[in-house]
């Protein structure tokens, strides 16, 4: 059954394409055709980094690709308070639940962004082992030392 009915679909395509009109109403449909593919593959770039602006000092996120970034894109412009931990690390429980692929770091480099669980964002500013689970957000290169207590980071794409 599906074999004929993918036959009879294939034949009247066929024969639609074979059709001899060329008048402008048929050139002008091609033409809206092409633009609106074109308009498609322009929305479909994706982000490959951000800004983050931390104690008026301006950085560059740049992006991993994963389900999790592509979420964390659509929340932005956000401001965050991220508090100290650790002596390495600033972070913010966020209000927005990210979708996970979490894998044991076992080494964070300074500047890596990560999610820990599905809502708390990480900054680290030194590097260590680590033996905790974190989904990739990306990497500040040049990151300053961040120092003790809380910070405000703002993220814009």
């Amino acid at each position: 059954m599906r074999k004929i009915l993918l036959i009879t679909i294939f034949s009247l395509l066929l024969i639609t394409g074979c059709s001899n009109k060329s008048d402008d109403t048929n050139n002008n449909e091609a033409n809206n055709f092409t633009n609106e593919v074109i308009e498609t593959k322009e929305s479909d770039v994706k982000v490959s980094n951000i800004k983050v602006i931390i104690s008026d000092k301006t950085y560059t996120l740049n992006l991993e690709n994963n389900k999790t970034v592509e979420e964390f894109i659509n929340l932005l412009p956000k401001e965050f308070t991220m508090n100290e931990l650790n002596g390495n690390e600033k972070y913010v429980n966020m209000n927005d639940s990210l979708t996970t692929n979490s894998y044991k770091a076992k080494h964070i480099e300074k500047g890596d962004v990560m999610l820990f669980g599905d809502n708390c964002l990480v900054i680290f500013y030194k590097s260590f082992d680590t033996s905790y689970s974190y989904t990739k957000i990306g990497h500040i290169d040049n990151l300053d030392d961040l120092g003790n207590g809380s910070i405000k980071a703002k993220f814009e794409k």
